[in-house]
């Protein structure tokens, strides 16, 4: 387990996880320094989620352990988030119908890949899907702002708006997902 963190790319990742149970904490604590401190900090988190491919593609230290890796941290990143930011009462109303898509797509894709690689058939990430995890992050992080510490902003308004593009990106690419599997369903 140790020699899979070697690489710089699989460190970053590793560096992802490891901010969540940081920024949990900081977005239900009411103070504005927790909040940018949250915010910061996820940002961090997702620009890592670039970084580590492209060290890994750049340092030629792509692994199949590293993808796998990095596709957890993004789902624990996001999920974590979105699932603290409906509690919190940053995600209300309709805008809850996205966030619920979101995670049940990364529940039904994940399981789709695990049956995938049980007949041995690889799932790369399209590109749409790697702009779904941008958005998302962008949603997220206009979230995270809020209107309560930043109402000039309009930092809610836009991060629902991206919530509502990230959830149709999310339906977009699970279907792609589904249909380029469905060949592998047949016996």
């Amino acid at each position: 387990m140790s020699s899979m963190f070697n690489s710089l790319a699989n460190k970053l990742t590793l560096a992802r996880v490891l901010a969540i149970p940081v920024i949990l904490p900081l977005l239900m604590i009411p103070y504005a320094w927790a909040n940018w401190t949250a915010l910061v900090l996820f940002v961090a988190a997702g620009i890592t989620d670039w970084l580590d491919g492209y060290f890994a593609r750049s340092m030629k230290e792509v692994s199949t352990l590293g993808k796998f890796f990095d596709s957890i941290a993004d789902k624990l990143l996001v999920a974590a988030v979105i699932l603290l930011l409906v509690y919190n009462g940053q995600i209300t109303g309709l805008s809850i119908f996205p966030a619920v898509v979101i995670l049940l797509r990364e529940v039904a894709v994940s399981g789709l890949r695990e049956f995938l690689a049980e007949v041995r058939v690889g799932v790369p990430v399209s590109y749409l899907a790697r702009w779904k995890t941008v958005i998302q992050i962008v949603a997220l992080s206009f979230l995270i702002a809020g209107d309560r510490y930043a109402p000039s902003l309009h930092a809610s308004a836009i991060g629902n708006i991206c919530l509502w593009i990230a959830g149709i990106l999310t339906v977009v690419t699970a279907l792609d997902y589904w249909f380029a599997s469905l060949k592998h369903f047949r016996d």
